[in-house]
């Protein structure tokens, strides 16, 4: 079963949010963004628990619909990550970098999605 788009993104910050990541937030960068169509931000608050987020994400996504991020830059040392599934990135950040790099402030301009069913 092929996924991507808006219900890849979806499925992404659920798979975030049964691990309990926090501060999930979805954006719709179609027409703002040549890098993605859709960006997730989501938190963890120690090593452990962003490993686990970026673990379930994996995992989840590739069980239940066949989908592997072409790529991913960063580690749970480095504080934050990205998948890179070309449709969707994922960042998974530590809070305290998240506050830092302001990821939300420099996309305020897209369209925020609702991916809660």
């Amino acid at each position: 079963m092929a996924i991507e788009g808006l219900e890849l993104a979806k499925a992404c910050a659920n798979a975030a949010d049964n691990i309990q990541a926090e501060k999930i937030r979805v954006w719709d960068l179609r027409g703002l963004s040549n890098l993605t169509d859709f960006m997730i931000v989501c938190s963890g608050s120690s090593m452990p628990h962003l490993r686990a987020i970026l673990r379930d994400i994996r995992g989840e996504v590739d069980e239940k619909y066949g989908a592997k991020p072409c790529n991913a830059e960063g580690n749970a040392d480095t504080r934050w990550v990205v998948l890179d599934y070309i449709d969707v990135m994922v960042h998974v950040m530590h809070d305290e970098l998240r506050d830092y790099y302001g990821l939300e402030d420099l996309w305020a301009d897209a369209k925020e999605i609702d991916w809660k069913d």
